[in-house]
């Protein structure tokens, strides 16, 4: 069955030129020319992976990703002609799994859109090592879902993926290019800012007091550590 793509961009042009590059590639197309139609879009065709322009009437692709991150985990590639930094820090906040500025390469595209759906399928099918069972972190690996200290806490897919990464590697020291390259993929390597907020943002939903973390320990100039407490012995 053919992986479903949602475009959800203004430009006829932008969304028929994409549209046949990707079923050429092999992949079903669903299209929507502003924001509100591209909800709808995602509640009816429930797409594997939205393709999502920032500049958009009615609703901008900004409101569009944080609704779509209210409903699930899909991935998301914002694809926009907004090239500052601050803007694609700004869709990395809200949880977009890659970001591409406009005029597109078709065949970059088609390859970021390959990899980020390689990227996140296995993690759909794995069951993952043991959950954690110390009463701080507890993974449910088929729905992803979180539990901290027993209260089920909401991660965006690209805490999810970095969480993981560490929880996996529970008691090593995982790099800057290790997580870049699990959560955004190889084109992000160097920009190890990416992984500094992200890990800022992982430590204030997991950490009793982010300011003094005691289960995300930096190893500086290296990268991360994931480290569980050590069970105090019962007295007898």
């Amino acid at each position: 069955m053919a992986e479903r793509i949602l475009i959800i961009d203004d430009s006829p042009e932008f969304i028929e030129l994409t549209r046949t590059w990707l079923q050429h590639a092999g992949y079903e197309v669903l299209t929507a020319e502003d924001g509100i139609k591209g909800l709808r879009s995602m509640y009816s065709g429930r797409p594997h992976l939205v393709l999502l322009d920032a500049n958009m009437p009615v609703m901008d692709g900004w409101e569009v990703c944080h609704h779509i991150r209210d409903m699930c985990d899909v991935p998301i590639i914002m694809v926009t002609v907004n090239a500052q930094k601050s803007d694609m820090l700004r869709g990395f906040g809200l949880g977009v799994d890659d970001y591409i500025t406009k005029p597109v390469d078709l065949q970059e595209l088609l390859a970021r859109v390959r990899a980020v759906l390689r990227r996140v399928g296995p993690d759909q099918q794995e069951d993952g090592p043991s959950p954690l069972h110390d009463g701080e972190i507890d993974i449910d690996w088929r729905s992803h879902q979180v539990y901290v200290r027993g209260e089920l806490v909401k991660l965006s897919p690209t805490e999810y993926r970095l969480l993981t990464c560490l929880v996996k590697n529970r008691g090593w020291v995982v790099t800057h290019e290790q997580l870049l390259e699990k959560a955004w993929g190889p084109n992000y390597l160097g920009d190890k800012c990416f992984v500094k907020l992200y890990i800022r943002y992982l430590r204030k939903k997991i950490e009793k007091d982010p300011h003094h973390p005691q289960l995300i320990l930096t190893e500086r100039g290296v990268g991360y550590r994931f480290t569980p407490p050590v069970s105090k012995p019962v007295a007898q």
